[in-house]
């Protein structure tokens, strides 16, 4: 098993403890107001003392602890211990662990994604794993797309998407499951949703579903249209990205941000 291999399993025996310890953690708060588990640092020491001893002089972009940021790094490695942290500490299933990989240029290269709770069935839960240069596998079998719709009939957002859109123009079905990561790798794996919608947020909300997306040709936007990048506020100043991102099939992408706009 190579080191990103090692990574992927580690990050599948975390998944595995947070899902034993659900039903009885005690969520605190933070200064800012958003919730932390002991679950959640636990999960992101543990990833961050692997990454560090897999790839080593690699940039480490964590929720939970601040590390320097080397532009000069192979790779950069974001990571949510626990994306959902409120759903997870009220016992709901849309939370999920997520590590979205950088290269030195900043282009996502890879992600694992662990969702133990959510997926296609109740036994396997939903695995997503794509190392650099490697295809994407779903529950350890290589991916086969899912989208079968030529319309946008279901989106997926955030809860707060009522302060930043018009809703009311979109007459299909909306969807919300308390973790960004998962509205965005909705279209990927569910084949009746389309599209989604996600309205500031930081950079480790998004990452590994933004990977996932790009290197299976989707397109994810800024308002105007223009790509996704990750900027030094998103990395170094870790701050929230500003407006609204449309994730979707190219094809479905430009009537997505027209209906909002």
């Amino acid at each position: 098993m190579d080191s990103f291999g090692t990574l992927a399993q580690v990050v599948l025996e975390m998944g595995e403890l947070a899902n034993e310890r659900q039903a009885t953690i005690s969520p605190h708060y933070k200064e800012d107001g958003s919730i932390v588990t002991s679950t959640d640092t636990e999960i992101s020491s543990t990833l961050m003392g692997t990454i560090n001893h897999l790839f080593p002089g690699s940039n480490i972009v964590s929720e939970e602890e601040l590390s320097p940021f080397d532009n000069d790094a192979p790779y950069t490695f974001v990571i949510d211990p626990i994306d959902g942290t409120d759903v997870y500490s009220q016992g709901f299933p849309g939370w999920c662990i997520s590590v979205g990989i950088l290269n030195q240029k900043r282009e996502p290269i890879g992600a694992i994604i662990n969702a133990p709770r959510w997926g296609l069935n109740y036994q396997e839960g939903l695995f997503l794993y794509q190392a650099p240069h490697a295809p994407l596998l779903l529950n350890g079998s290589p991916f086969k797309g899912r989208a079968s719709s030529d319309s946008l009939e279901q989106l997926t957002m955030s809860s707060y998407s009522a302060r930043y859109l018009p809703l009311e123009r979109f007459k299909g079905k909306i969807r919300i499951f308390g973790s960004n990561i998962l509205h965005m790798v909705s279209p990927l794996v569910h084949p009746l949703i389309q599209g989604a919608v996600s309205t500031p947020c930081y950079v480790w909300d998004l990452c590994g579903a933004h990977a996932l997306l790009s290197l299976q040709g989707y397109e994810v936007v800024y308002s105007d249209g223009s790509p996704f990048i990750y900027s030094d506020d998103l990395l170094i100043k870790r701050e929230k990205f500003k407006g609204v991102i449309y994730s979707s099939q190219p094809k479905f992408i430009k009537e997505l941000v027209t209906l909002f706009s």
